[in-house]
């Protein structure tokens, strides 16, 4: 029997490949961004161990928006596509039984919160928030429609790309990435200014899934595919703010 790795501290970000906090676009990031300097600190043992999630924390739908905020044979308006992945830590290697939290705008870009007030049609089959465990492989799915693009105030005309929005545990909590999916083949993608900030074209690159026809299933629903990696030089950006990840 060999003898599992020693448990040690993740990677460092590295600062060169994540963009910076505050970006002059971005204009959020002005009051968000950190005032001093960073410090950078040990990991503590809590921070690279736990949590630990287990199926009894997941019901068999939480994985499928079609159905599970859905009245009895109705399903959501919108193209109905799968998501799909791995999660990986900074050495390739699978993060099984992590716990994956999605939350995303409906097919008309709008949330089901009292705070969005776009003009987008909220629908009354679709709750836009799921969550799964990763399998021994690091393997997730969901299945959902595709968001719709909405406005926001930064400029006077800018809008989001279709996007979704990822929580990943991993296998510590230093190790949580908050992240965003956006669409291969979308054009505004290089148009949003929170995109812009990330100085890496191949780190922008990580953040875009990928049309995936092998896993699409025929006349029910397109794939995309979306790996995740966890810390270190290559790491899923969230876009310059510098929480988690």
């Amino acid at each position: 029997m060999s003898t599992p790795p020693k448990e040690g501290e993740f990677y460092q970000r590295d600062r060169r490949w994540h963009p910076p906090a505050l970006s002059q676009d971005y204009k959020t990031s002005v009051t968000r961004s950190p005032k001093f300097p960073l410090i950078s600190l040990e990991n503590t043992a809590s921070e690279i161990t736990g949590p630990a999630f287990g199926h009894n924390d997941i019901n068999a739908t939480d994985n499928d928006l079609l159905s599970n905020f859905a009245q009895p044979g109705e399903s959501p308006v919108g193209e109905r596509i799968i998501v799909h992945g791995r999660v990986l830590d900074e050495n390739a290697r699978p993060v099984p039984n992590t716990l994956v939290e999605i939350w995303q705008a409906n097919a008309s870009g709008r949330y089901r919160h009292k705070k969005d007030s776009y003009l987008g049609a909220l629908d009354p089959n679709f709750g836009g928030c799921g969550r799964t465990l990763t399998d021994a492989n690091g393997c997730y799915h969901f299945r959902t429609v595709k968001p719709g693009a909405y406005p926001w105030r930064n400029w006077v005309n800018d809008w989001r790309p279709a996007h979704i929005h990822f929580s990943v545990f991993g296998s510590g909590f230093a190790q949580r990435l908050i992240t965003q999916l956006y669409f291969e083949g979308d054009p505004l993608i290089a148009r949003c200014p929170i995109v812009n900030t990330i100085p890496d074209p191949e780190a922008v690159e990580m953040l875009v899934a990928r049309l995936d026809m092998n896993a699409t299933i025929p006349l029910d629903t397109i794939a995309y595919r979306f790996d995740i990696v966890l810390r270190g030089r290559r790491s899923t950006l969230f876009e310059n703010r510098l929480e988690g990840n």
